[in-house]
């Protein structure tokens, strides 16, 4: 497909992996996430990657470089510049939190499914190994 069209916040919703990457192009990535309630991204920095992100449900604390909070609520958005630390927190006991993330450039191989965290993990061990 030639680009990405469709209902975005219906995917979102409806997403229940941790990550599913929706498309790929040679400057964007269009990635949806579901982090179950207390669960984080855990913290990381993309050195030359920016990232938006777009919380359709729930509520999440951003937390920048280790220091710098901020809580992002449904309907609302997020920038995080590229060599920016940077970890989502899953700030609900019992909702996950539901958004979609544009990665430019791109971040993971296209067609990446991680059903869980864990999994997502485990793949990107292999990727820093290869």
């Amino acid at each position: 497909m030639t680009g990405f069209f469709g209902p975005i916040e219906e995917q979102t919703l409806k997403n229940n992996y941790f990550r599913e990457v929706l498309f790929t192009g040679k400057y964007c990535q269009l990635v949806v996430m579901s982090l179950r309630p207390g669960e984080e991204i855990g913290n990381e920095v993309h050195e030359k990657v920016d990232q938006f992100f777009r919380i359709e449900q729930g509520e999440a604390k951003f937390v920048l470089n280790g220091k710098e909070e901020h809580a992002v609520r449904a309907n609302e958005a997020a920038i995080v510049p590229a060599g920016t630390y940077h970890n989502v927190i899953n700030t609900s006991k019992n909702q996950p939190l539901k958004l979609y993330t544009v990665y430019s450039p791109p971040n993971h191989p296209a067609g990446t499914i991680h059903k869980t965290k864990a999994e997502a993990e485990a793949a990107e061990k292999l990727e820093h190994h290869r």
